[in-house]
């Protein structure tokens, strides 16, 4: 085993400046470690970010112009990942997500795998941000770690005291792609992955409140809020 994922002096917690902005420092990443229970936060990663992406179709009518009437969107693609890490001796990339790999099996190509793994983000407020926000433990659109119902009892990298996060969880994720590439001129030996997520979902609430009437913003039907003029009462560009 490892040995890694929590034990480690990499996984101190050290200190980050309490600024407005985001910043990368207070961004946590989660994973299934091998040897490890529920989500343990992922050490010596160097890269985390995320893509999405959906075409948006035009709608318009034969001898009225070129107007667009509607603008209708497609089916979104999955969310893709950069996971990258420094390569460790005891811990690749494989066993920082659950793969029995490098020292704790035989897991050695994307072919290998057969499970799919989740990853858990963490964007920690600032002290700053927390207080502007009106209250440090339960921040507006952001929540304590691991209080999605779907995901109780499978969070070992709670939050220290009452600093609140942005929580995200990406489900059913597959790696699509990973390299590592041992250089002449170089020392450090990155790996570098994409990862390919069925679904994404908040912390705040389970599954189930992603239907048809989640509330998203920009519903013109709610009281004091005025969305776009193109869905306005009496405002019918196609039927009309």
């Amino acid at each position: 085993m490892s040995g890694q994922g929590g034990s480690n002096y990499i996984y101190r917690m050290g200190t980050a400046p309490n600024t407005r902005a985001a910043i990368s420092q207070k961004n946590k990443v989660f994973g299934y470690t091998v040897g490890k229970t529920g989500f343990v936060q992922l050490g010596a990663i160097s890269e985390f970010g995320f893509d999405e992406s959906r075409a948006i179709d035009p709608v318009r009518g034969v001898g009225y112009g070129d107007i667009i009437a509607e603008l209708v969107p497609g089916v979104t693609e999955p969310v893709t990942l950069t996971l990258n890490k420094t390569l460790l001796y005891t811990q690749n990339l494989f066993q920082l997500v659950g793969y029995k790999g490098g020292i704790d099996g035989v897991i050695r190509s994307l072919r290998h795998h057969r499970w799919p793994f989740d990853i858990k983000q963490e964007l920690v407020f600032s002290e700053i941000a927390s207080l502007e926000a009106g209250t440090q433990s339960a921040a507006p659109g952001a929540t304590e770690a691991g209080s999605n119902p779907d995901y109780q009892n499978m969070d070992t990298g709670r939050l220290v005291g009452n600093i609140a996060a942005l929580v995200t969880f990406f489900e059913g994720c597959w790696f699509n792609s990973y390299n590592a590439s041992f250089t002449s001129d170089a020392a450090i030996v990155s790996e570098s992955s994409s990862v390919t997520v069925t679904d994404v979902l908040s912390a705040e609430v389970s599954s189930d409140a992603y239907g048809e009437l989640i509330d998203s913003g920009l519903t013109p039907t709610d009281p004091g809020v005025t969305g776009s003029l193109r869905f306005s009462t009496g405002n019918n560009p196609i039927g009309g």
